[in-house]
């Protein structure tokens, strides 16, 4: 059995971008340990999910939790750090926050988890985070240097393929499934997502997708029913999440993986239901 790390930033992180690969890996006998830099402090609330005096992050706290049970991870750690905002927001020059940490103290904290897991994979964020986010920055600067402190042999950057998602934004826009739904505006996004011509690797996730859409429900408080993620009919979720897309420095050129976990030893598992 092998063991894949997946880093994050903020809980229902992981379920949008490494939901299929934890599951998939989860599958094949692997052991998937979740590690989240934050407790998402500073995200929007859906109406009416909260009780009266609770605070946002025990309720995000809860909901990793269980979305990590339904991807099969086997163990949830929180490094400790509050959420940054997004960038340019004056929450990123707080103490404490993960933007703000020292990126050799942080990836010691998540080398001490690798060391215990003797990781054999490790998954971050690309240079950009996917889209600019300062706390999504900082899992791909804490997350490499962190690889490096333990010697964790495989490394791959999430990413989201730009030009896959800009080929699928016009059927979206004319789905009647989605009227009134906002969609993200790609175009007008130039810091969103990674060109294809730089992805080494795609991992097919369709059988897990059951698995993804459940794990993003459990973040109720993030991921409302009338969401982008939830609103969309299965085919072109199957579309927009179906293949998780990483790069791999020692990889390529061009996309010559399909499986993180490739040639790694397994055990069988006897629940694999979705």
């Amino acid at each position: 059995m092998a063991t894949l790390v997946t880093f994050h930033a903020h809980p229902d992180d992981e379920c949008i971008t490494c939901g299929g690969v934890m599951r998939m890996a989860a599958d094949q006998g692997h052991r998937v340990v979740l590690v989240v830099a934050t407790r998402g402090e500073l995200g929007e609330v859906t109406d009416g999910v909260l009780e009266p005096g609770e605070p946002l992050w025990r309720r995000r706290v809860a909901e990793t939790h269980a979305a990590a049970d339904i991807l099969g991870a086997a163990r949830v750690e929180f490094l400790g750090y509050t959420d940054s905002g997004m960038m340019g927001e004056p929450s990123n020059e707080e103490a404490g926050t993960f933007w703000q940490a020292d990126v050799a103290e942080a990836a010691e904290r998540l080398a001490g988890i690798l060391r215990e897991e003797a990781a054999d994979v490790l998954t971050v964020y690309d240079a950009n985070g996917g889209y600019g986010h300062p706390d999504h920055i900082q899992v791909h600067r804490v997350g490499l240097r962190a690889a490096e402190l333990a010697g964790t042999p495989r490394v791959y950057e999430a990413a989201q393929n730009r030009d896959h998602m800009l080929r699928g934004m016009a059927q979206l826009a004319d789905t009647p499934e989605l009227t009134g739904v906002e969609l993200p505006d790609i175009d007008a996004a130039p810091e969103f997502g990674s060109p294809e011509s730089v992805l080494t690797a795609a991992v097919d996730v369709t059988p897990y997708l059951d698995a993804k859409r459940a794990a993003m429900r459990a973040h109720a408080s993030q991921i409302a029913e009338q969401s982008f993620f939830l609103a969309m009919p299965d085919e072109a979720f199957a579309f927009a999440f179906g293949t998780e897309w990483f790069i791999r420095a020692s990889g390529g050129p061009g996309i010559t993986e399909t499986d993180l976990m490739a040639g790694l030893p397994v055990t069988a598992r006897s629940d694999s239901s979705g």
